[in-house]
């Protein structure tokens, strides 16, 4: 099969075009048959070595978080799914590879596509959406008439996460830029700011949870704007020792994170605020139920370019511009 891997770690190289041996499936494995796959930062980051110390892959690698597509074959212990169905998937950790024609997936990372949208828009979704099932309804628990503070809202956790805010009854606040204000109205954002010529710590305050997914120093500027007894979240670091202990880490990397995170874990604490990290898991059920807030529209995915498998390393630096609203997404059949 075709697919585009990595032979080694490296920020500035581009992925490999390949011919790789089609899955071997396990016993609760689907072989899908991949129509379509959504591009990620993460992908970027494990291409350049940045997750080796927390996702120490064996090279060379398929990358791919995000699929759509069709089962062809299933495993002797499949129960939720048969060949012919179409699903889509955020395979586990360990288990990536949706930049190939095919991948094979443990049924519970799986669920039925939304019968509503295309392929290409059912990629776009599983992990933006997991991300933010994971931060607003797990982590955060929120609560309609809640203060929540989502950054980046045109970004693809964004786009998503403030559909999910809005959909819990909460009060939604966002940064963008001027040229995205009118995308945030329509997903419903109550409070735009426009990042480039205004600080939002200066303008929010007495927040209930915020989703941090930018670099240091916003994190510690939403420190802020967040209420005694708030949630701060974030998904771009830095990772606690309590992320370290649920991935089952060695002890010398609970001491690196422990480390790097010991700066915002105090200032947090001295806040009254709970501060952690959040690496999103794959889990089939909350895409199934994900898929019917899709087909209630409740949640739209929002994309902003599908571009052909052959163009997979365009894709990937589009991604790493920052420049997308929305999603992007690569056709493979």
């Amino acid at each position: 099969m075709k697919a585009f891997i990595i032979n080694k770690y490296n920020k500035k190289g581009s992925l490999q075009s390949a011919e790789m041996p089609i899955p071997k499936l396990k016993d609760n494995d689907i072989l899908v048959e991949v129509h379509a796959a959504g591009i990620n930062l993460l992908d970027s980051k494990i291409k350049s070595g940045e997750f080796k110390l927390i996702l120490p892959y064996k090279l060379p690698l398929i990358l791919g978080h995000d699929a759509a597509g069709v089962v062809v074959q299933a495993g002797k212990n499949v129960k939720k799914f048969k060949v012919g169905d179409e699903v889509y998937a955020r395979p586990s950790d360990y288990r990536i590879g949706t930049f190939a024609e095919f991948i094979a997936i443990d049924e519970k990372d799986a669920a039925l596509k939304p019968k509503n949208i295309s392929m290409e828009a059912a990629a776009s979704i599983p992990l933006v959406a997991l991300t933010a099932w994971q931060v607003l309804i797990e982590k955060a628990q929120v609560k309609a008439g809640q203060k929540v503070f989502i950054q980046a809202g045109s970004g693809g956790v964004g786009t998503i996460a403030i559909q999910l805010a809005k959909h819990l009854g909460a009060v939604t606040a966002s940064t963008a830029s001027a040229k995205s204000f009118d995308l945030l109205k329509d997903l419903g954002t109550d409070v735009i700011i426009d990042y480039q010529n205004s600080d939002f710590e200066n303008i929010l305050s007495d927040y209930d949870v915020v989703l941090n997914s930018q670099d240091q120093k916003t994190l510690e500027k939403s420190l802020k704007i967040v209420k005694p007894g708030g949630k701060l979240i974030s998904i771009s670091g830095p990772p606690t020792p309590d992320f370290a202990k649920e991935i089952g880490a060695p002890w010398f990397i609970k001491m690196i994170l422990s480390l790097l995170s010991s700066g915002i874990r105090k200032k947090a604490k001295n806040k009254n605020v709970d501060y952690s990290f959040l690496f999103m898991k794959a889990d089939g059920q909350q895409l199934k139920e994900i898929a019917a807030l899709i087909e209630a529209d409740i949640i739209k995915p929002v994309i902003d370019k599908i571009f052909p498998f052959d163009k997979t390393n365009e894709a990937l630096s589009y991604v790493e511009s920052g420049r997308a609203k929305g999603k992007v997404v690569v056709k493979i059949k």
